[in-house]
Formats: C-alpha cells, sequence, structure tokens
C-alpha cells in the first residue's frame, strides 16, 4: 500500500534504536523526510547512516534529550513544522514503589506525559492550519494492563492517555489525527532491562523470566520492532484520517479482554 506520505516531515524522538528508530525507519520507506531526535549521539548517527543506506530517505541528526526544555526546543529548531511527530522517550525505571520519591514521579511524568504534550502543543496549530497531521505517542501495554515492575510508567502514561483522548476529538476535523501505540514485549533493549529487573527482583534467573514471559503471549515470542514501527507509519498515513484519540494495542494477543 502507498501511505502517501512522501515528502512530509517527520519528527520521530528516541529514534537511535528500538521501536523510535523502527518508526522512523517505517516512515523513511514510504518516503517521508525524516527529523530524528536522541540523546546518544553515536548511535543517533548510526541510526541516520543505515536509514539512510536502506531506503535512500533524507535524515538529519538532533542529539538532544526531548524531555527537557531545552532539548525540545534543539529538535523544533530542525523540524520546526512537521507533519508527522512521534512521541517516544525512553521509560521510566523499573522497581518498588515503596523506593521512589516524589522526585522520581516527577521525573517519569516530566519524560512520558508532560514532555510528548509540550511537543504536541508547539505543533498542533500548524498541522491544522494546512489540515494534515499525524501525531502518534509510544506509551505501553501497561496502560491496558499495569505491570507492576512498571509503576511509575503505569502512571505516567495514563495520564497522557487521558490527555490524548480529549485533544484528539478537537484536532481531527481539520484533519490532524492523535493516536497511541501500546507495545507489549517486542525485542529490544528496553524489554532486556525490564526482563532484568524482573529476574532480580524475583531471585531467578534472567532466562527463566524471559522464557516465562514469553509463554504469557499467545503468539509465543516478542515482538519484531518494525512490526510495530510500520503500525506505526500506517497510523501516519493519508489513509488514517479517520483513526483519532485510539489506543491500538500490540502485544500478540498477552492482553486478555475483550475490550
Amino acid at each position: 500500500m502507498n501511505l502517501d506520505i512522501k515528502g512530509k516531515r517527520a519528527l520521530v524522538c528516541a529514534a537511535s534504536k528500538g521501536l523510535g528508530r523502527a518508526c522512523a525507519l517505517a516512515l523513511a520507506e514510504d518516503g517521508a523526510a525524516l527529523t530524528i531526535v536522541a540523546r546518544q549521539r553515536d548511535a543517533l548517527e548510526t541510526a541516520a547512516e543505515e536509514i539512510r543506506a536502506a531506503t535512500g530517505a533524507a535524515v538529519q541528526t538532533v542529539a538532544a534529550d526531548v524531555t527537557t526544555a531545552e532539548g525540545r526546543a534543539l529538535a523544533l529548531a530542525a523540524c520546526p513544522t512537521p507533519d508527522i511527530l512521534v512521541n517516544n522517550a525512553g521509560g521510566p525505571p523499573p522497581g518498588d514503589f515503596r523506593d521512589w520519591t516524589r522526585e522520581d514521579w516527577i521525573a517519569a511524568l516530566d519524560a512520558s506525559m508532560l514532555a510528548p504534550i509540550e511537543m504536541i502543543k508547539a505543533t498542533v496549530d500548524a498541522m491544522m492550519a494546512r489540515k494534515f497531521g499525524r501525531i502518534v505517542n509510544i506509551t505501553s501495554s501497561s496502560v491496558k494492563a499495569p505491570i507492576d515492575v512498571l509503576g511509575l510508567s503505569n502512571g505516567a502514561r495514563s495520564g497522557l492517555t487521558g490527555f490524548v483522548a480529549g485533544l484528539a476529538r478537537k484536532t481531527v476535523g481539520r484533519n490532524v489525527t492523535i493516536n497511541n501505540l501500546l507495545p507489549g514485549s517486542f525485542a529490544t533493549d528496553r524489554l532486556s532491562a525490564t526482563l532484568q529487573a524482573a529476574a532480580s527482583m524475583s531471585g531467578r534467573t534472567f532466562e527463566t523470566v524471559e522464557a516465562e514471559w514469553r509463554s504469557r503471549t499467545p503468539a509465543g515470542r516478542f515482538g519484531d520492532p518494525m512490526e510495530f514501527g510500520r503500525a506505526c507509519a500506517f497510523l501516519c498515513s493519508a489513509h488514517a484520517g479517520y483513526i483519532t484519540g485510539q489506543n491500538l494495542l500490540l502485544d500478540g494477543g498477552a492482553y486478555p479482554g475483550t475490550f
């Protein structure tokens, strides 16, 4: 399918690896011009070179932390009027809620709720003026089914979900959609860190916990990041203008609910 996004300007956050990189690559495959952002310059430049080589797309890089005001300013200076915005950031660390301080909670809210809202605030009006915009927030399956060791993420991402539910109904009339992608267990560095934390807290081996988590998924495997990236690219396409305010769960069938 031609997604009809050739030449659209896409700003993808936390795009040097994992799901962010997969979203950037999928958008580039369909002709979007990319600005990719991440904190670590070396990993970011490597990702940019690989995407250019694979797709021939134009890719500019911004080494910045979008969870800070300074980082967001750098990203938006490089791409002030994106047609496509993919909000993403490394999730809060796992742990036991008894150990978290107020500062831990504020950091989680800054990264996983307030930073995406600020990026939306900075870009959505221009999208509505042009009558095209696609905003996708990468959140987590924990919004639907909380994960005990990811309490900081459970709380902060749920706050973003509630905010988007209201705003998305105000922008769609101008062909600007806002949706959330909720990844389950994908084969990324983030998953490995979560599994290691779960193993440490339970006193079991990493391999035991990994096998247990894999067995929870009816698909019988962890997700391929490109499966996620191409779902993101479709939501960013010209064909997805009637989808807004939704929470699309990609988890291999792990969530057992009907709704």
